[in-house]
């Protein structure tokens, strides 16, 4: 295989980045890193070396260049089938399609009400509004009804961890990090994600980050 190269932003950070990375470990695909620091003067024109799109994360591999994470997950699970990223059954991969989509291009709330900022732990839960309070809702009725219907190969969302997974990765990392009291199935769950060796690697390289102090604000 060429070698492999994943452009990412910070690790504390960049849920994007993590999205991708953690499909690629999980598929057993050797890849090198290179950060970028986000939210720096230069950030953008660094980023911009490897990708016109100017985000995180990209993925190059030989001569292909990808720069969105769903499309880097998709091509993990084709670069290694054996790793399962989808599942086998046509109307279970279906589903988890749907699942993972749905993370892609939703929830903006609890992004913006709960970001990022992974391994810190909040003294308090923050207020949730009624949009985030309803997207919290719809996650843990997705992570409990994808467990029930598929979840009697392992603990992840379709047993064993598909790209589905690595979409929510990063929404484990936030509800871990603001304390947000979850029901026991959909807790079950996030606690398996959070348990990864994976997780723990990612978790310490966001530790080796010099932390930023108006992202550290938002944890007092």
């Amino acid at each position: 295989m060429s070698a492999t190269t994943l452009v990412i932003g910070n690790y504390r950070y960049s849920s994007w980045s993590l999205r991708a990375w953690i499909a690629l470990r999980m598929a057993g695909i050797d890849f090198v890193v290179e950060r970028i620091a986000l939210y720096q003067p230069d950030s953008k024109a660094r980023i911009l070396k490897h990708s016109a799109a100017g985000t995180v994360p990209i993925l190059k591999h030989g001569g292909l260049v990808l720069s969105e994470s769903l499309a880097i997950c998709e091509y993990a699970a084709e670069l290694a089938p054996q790793a399962r990223l989808w599942p086998a059954d046509r109307d279970t991969r279906a589903l988890a399609r749907s699942v993972a989509t749905e993370m892609h291009g939703g929830f903006p709330a609890v992004r913006q009400t709960l970001p990022m900022n992974f391994g810190r732990t909040s003294k308090r839960t923050p207020a949730l509004g009624d949009d985030a309070r309803a997207q919290v809702a719809r996650i843990e009725s997705l992570w409990t009804g994808c467990r029930q219907r598929s979840g009697r190969e392992g603990p992840f969302l379709f047993g064993h961890f598909t790209v589905a997974d690595a979409m929510y990765a990063p929404v484990v990392s936030r509800f871990h990090t603001y304390c947000v009291r979850l029901a026991p199935g959909a807790q079950a769950y996030a606690d398996a994600i959070w348990k990864l060796p994976a997780m723990k690697e990612w978790g310490a390289e966001a530790a080796r980050e010099p932390g930023g102090a108006s992202a550290d604000a938002l944890l007092e």
